[in-house]
């Protein structure tokens, strides 16, 4: 009877990447089966006790596994509880300061989303930096990973928040403008906050000197361009209905508008604003990436984010009367 072969030596930090797996998917699709699973049981049983259910399954689902995502191919000698703790309270130190800083400070004018951008992208800032001040991690890729989980945790708590509001109408509970919410902050979840974040993270910890983060230009102007990026996001709709109103707005609608109506706005004119509003989405998102991937690039090229070894491809089998060739290596 042979003896049992040996198990392999754990592997120590830093001696090459961890092998890949692929839980997120288990996070995802597995998420996704039971928030599907739980509106269709509150549709058919119209039980409102399941509506929280909803609410959390669908506001974290895409963040969560994001998350999940990055920290499984670039984040594992961070830690799960570094991961968790930046994900969780993060998010709850970022929405919460959110909230005062722009109860006490905002006020309903012109700028007000640069306002919302700055003071959003500065809490998710801090929060980041707080809870990774004594972590000895540092670079592109730490960055990007920490940035990014205090961001996605931001904005699932974000969105249970609209989730919740959605599904208070003034008829009752409203499960349909729930789920279509959920659903839309679910698409756009992936260029939002997570993005503008890592953005963010990464030039904060490529500047850090040591355990000790530096406030130079870099870091300053990488925080007033994500934060332009999220005031863009966020005034969207205005743009676009502005744009709508100056190409198409006729001589009636004006005079209604004079005498302090809101005139009801054509067909085309609804068209034009959906059109205009999603391009203006998909124009700040574009940026957003075209950000990421040129830090990325540039960390690559400096050897700060190592890449990833591709898996060889297995060669076929010969058959005997092919084992006279050898392919080319």
């Amino acid at each position: 009877m042979s003896a049992p072969a040996a198990s392999p030596p754990p592997r120590l930090p830093g001696t090459g990447p961890a092998p890949l797996t692929h839980r997120w998917r288990t996070w995802f699709f597995g998420g996704l089966a039971l928030w599907v699973a739980a509106v269709l049981v509150t549709y058919w049983t119209n039980n409102s006790n399941l509506v929280p259910t909803i609410v959390l399954l669908g506001s974290f689902l895409v963040p969560g596994s994001f998350v999940v995502w990055a920290y499984e191919r670039y984040g594992q000698d961070l830690g799960t509880d570094r991961i968790v703790a930046c994900f969780a309270v993060g998010g709850i130190i970022g929405v919460l300061g959110a909230s005062l800083l722009e109860y006490f400070l905002l006020d309903s004018s012109i700028w007000i989303y640069v306002g919302v951008g700055l003071i959003e992208e500065a809490v998710k800032a801090w929060a980041l930096i707080l809870l990774t001040r004594r972590i000895p991690g540092s670079g592109v890729r730490h960055g990007l990973v920490l940035g990014a989980t205090v961001g996605f945790g931001f904005a699932a708590f974000e969105s249970a928040g609209y989730a919740f509001n959605a599904v208070l109408a003034v008829h009752g509970l409203s499960l349909r403008d729930l789920v279509s919410t959920e659903i839309l902050r679910g698409v756009l979840a992936p260029v939002g906050h997570g993005l503008w974040t890592a953005i963010l993270g990464a030039v904060l910890f490529r500047e850090r000197r040591g355990n000790r983060f530096v406030f130079n230009l870099p870091v300053i102007l990488t925080y007033l361009g994500v934060s332009a990026l999220h005031a863009l996001w966020d005034s969207s709709h205005g743009i676009a209905a502005w744009i709508v109103g100056r190409i198409t707005e006729s001589n009636w609608q004006k005079t209604i508008f004079n005498f302090g109506y809101l005139p009801k706005p054509t067909h085309s004119q609804v068209e034009l604003f959906a059109v205009f509003s999603t391009l203006g989405l998909v124009l700040v998102a574009a940026l957003g990436l075209g950000w990421l991937w040129t830090l990325i690039l540039h960390a690559r090229r400096d050897g700060h984010l190592p890449v990833r070894p591709r898996r060889p491809k297995p060669r076929p089998e010969l058959q005997p009367h092919q084992r006279w060739y050898q392919p080319p290596k």
